[in-house]
């Protein structure tokens, strides 16, 4: 940009933004005012020249002048205000250097922030003084400091207001629009892009190259194309960035058709499409499913000796692998390496996919190997498609072998990942295998120890998932009503139904109560084991101790006592069960008339009385037998 101060096209709307935007530089002062003119008095000049606060400019700008580190005396810094400062800095525009001590010394050392107009003085001078890293550098503070405050003031217009009190150079509202982008703010940026296309100030094609990158990123599609257009208005020739840019807003925008025209255009300006255009036409092309169109760019890019890239092939195998077509995307990647591109860890990646989707597990692990073997590291993303395609084919020992192998190598595998295969190793009831991956985790998840357990119990190892309990124990975690459950319904099928009672008082101990589940298992063991006694014990305990009196687990245990044929015994043991709370129901009696009608002799008139006695006790007591 070249600076024309004299052009009438310029000057005019500065004078018009002066009138509007008076005040929009307000909202930052926190310099106090001057209060030299409150206080100018004719006796000042009967004081000495360096305490004559109507001469605080002069001394200032002296002292500057000379070097010196004290630029003015303590009892005169009342006196400086917003209008002191920006004298300053006019008188020292042609001193650069001078003109920053001071705007660095009111802002550090008097911890005062100067107002908006200060500071577009001071970017006015760096900036004719072609200092342009301390400008960018001041700008991106002032953004910073403008962002920040509830009434943003505009940068640009107060830059505006400024020029028409000191030398100026117009590449300061360029560097302006480049810090606005460097600070992400895009929308302000565009906002500056338009006002400097107003005033007829032509910013610089990196300038606009950056905006529309940064409109990209936020899918603002429309304002990219108003700017293309607006450069044809003013006669800003795009560059070869440009193009690719814009070709990436075409290819965002979804109309693909209009690739070719924007192609022609680009070459009326004498730009040909570069490896960046081609890779970014055929992404898109591939990710809307036109891999035949994909193609057909790649054959181009070869007959116009534009030599595709690692992306390019990437980017073919990856279309190729979504048709399933995964024969061709590995002869692609073989023409690939003969042309003498090297893949990367995504290349390889995308073709493991392809084979791991058509559940060709074999070729993936060949894939894998090679590329250890041509000192490609597998990443994370290789290791759990990996997996993943051995889980969904159930070929879980697979998978762990891969882990193995691949630690072997010396490439790390996630925890997460391995956690995940050990949960699911459980699932299949493959515990041996579960806890032989677990141990090499060294992890200690609860979630981990229960899942391990159960599958244990599930395949009845439990003596290893006792083991797995006593564990826990030693680490300071406590199981889960879970982990107890499961062993002890475990020990009760295996009839060690004893065993399982001393881990239920073992949980009583501990302060977890046991569940139905629990007491009904524990019950049903002791009734397969013929053990009566500490059947009825434990009804005994259940009911003292936890006031539960289960109708089921009574009538197992009654059932047992009729089968025996003992009758007497049999109405014994009801009674005994009564006076701790348990009642009778219908199956009850049912199990008790079928043991009678196995009995000789006095049958009908025993289960006469029997049913009649308990009636009448029952009646007298208020109660009734039920089907419950």
């Amino acid at each position: 940009m070249n600076r024309s101060p004299m052009n009438p096209t310029l000057l005019k709307p500065v004078v018009r933004i002066h009138h509007l935007s008076k005040s929009a530089f307000s909202s930052l002062q926190t310099l106090p005012e001057s209060k030299t003119n409150q206080l100018l008095n004719p006796l000042y000049n009967f004081l000495p020249h360096t305490q004559n606060p109507s001469k605080i400019v002069d001394i200032i700008c002296a002292n500057l002048k000379e070097r010196r580190t004290t630029l003015l005396e303590k009892d005169m810094i009342p006196h400086l205000g917003t209008q002191e400062v920006s004298r300053v800095l006019l008188r020292c525009q042609s001193d650069s250097f001078a003109a920053l001590t001071f705007f660095n010394w009111v802002k550090n050392d008097l911890a005062f922030v100067p107002t908006i107009h200060n500071y577009c003085l001071m970017l006015h001078i760096l900036a004719w003084s072609r200092k342009f890293p301390q400008t960018m550098t001041l700008l991106s503070e002032l953004i910073e400091l403008n962002r920040n405050k509830s009434g943003k003031a505009s940068i640009f217009e107060n830059l505006v207001l400024s020029t028409k009190d000191c030398s100026w150079e117009p590449v300061v509202f360029d560097m302006l629009l480049k810090a606005y982008l460097k600070a992400g703010l895009i929308r302000d940026g565009f906002v500056t892009f338009r006002k400097m296309i107003k005033l007829g100030f032509v910013p610089k094609i990196i300038s606009i190259n950056f905006l529309l990158d940064g409109l990209l990123k936020l899918n603002r599609i429309n304002e990219c194309w108003g700017i293309y257009e607006e450069m044809g208005k003013i006669g800003i020739r795009g560059n070869t960035f440009t193009f690719n840019i814009l070709t990436h807003v075409i290819c965002k925008s979804g109309d693909v058709d209009k690739v070719n025209r924007f192609l022609d255009k680009m070459e009326e300006e004498g730009f040909d499409p570069d490896i960046v255009t081609y890779n970014t036409l055929i992404d898109s092309y591939v990710r809307r499913n036109r891999l035949k169109d994909a193609l057909y760019l790649y054959n181009i890019m070869c007959i116009r000796l534009v030599m595709p890239d690692l992306i390019t092939h990437t980017s073919l195998i990856n279309g190729l692998c979504k048709e399933g077509n995964v024969k061709e995307a590995h002869k692609l990647f073989h023409k690939m390496v003969q042309i003498g591109v090297i893949p990367d860890v995504y290349s390889y990646n995308t073709l493991i996919c392809g084979y791991i989707n058509k559940e060709m597990m074999q070729e993936s692990r060949v894939l894998l190997h090679e590329m250890i073997k041509k000192g490609v590291t597998p990443n994370k993303f290789t290791c759990l498609v990996l997996i993943e395609g051995y889980k969904k084919k159930g070929m879980l020992i697979s998978a762990v072998n891969l882990i193995v192998e691949l630690q072997r190598f010396g490439i790390s595998v996630s925890r997460d990942l391995q956690i995940d295969l050990v949960i699911a190793l459980c699932q299949v009831d493959k515990p041996f295998a579960a806890k032989s991956l677990w141990e090499r985790i060294e992890t200690h998840k609860l979630e981990i120890y229960d899942e391990l357990i159960n599958s244990f119990c599930r395949c009845g190892y439990v003596n290893e998932a006792i083991q797995l309990k006593d564990e826990m124990f030693f680490k300071n975690m406590n199981p889960s009503l879970v982990t107890y459950r499961v062993i002890i319904e475990c020990l009760c099928r295996l009839n060690r139904t004893m065993e399982g009672e001393v881990f239920m008082r073992d949980m009583v101990e501990l302060g977890i109560q046991p569940d139905m589940t629990i007491f009904r298992s524990l019950i049903s063991g002791y009734c397969r084991e013929k053990n009566l006694n500490q059947a009825e014990s434990l009804l005994i305990f259940f009911a003292e101790k936890f006031q539960v009196c289960d109708n089921e687990c009574y009538n197992e245990v009654f059932k047992v006592f009729c089968e025996k044929g003992d009758v007497g015994k049999s109405m014994e043991f009801q009674k005994r069960m009564q006076k701790v709370g348990f009642t009778p129901n219908s199956l009850s009696f049912k199990y008790a008339i079928d043991a009678l009608i196995a009995k000789s002799g006095m049958f009908y008139f025993y289960a006469w009385s029997v049913i009649h006695s308990t009636a009448i006790d029952r009646h007298s007591k208020g109660s009734f037998i039920t089907d419950e």
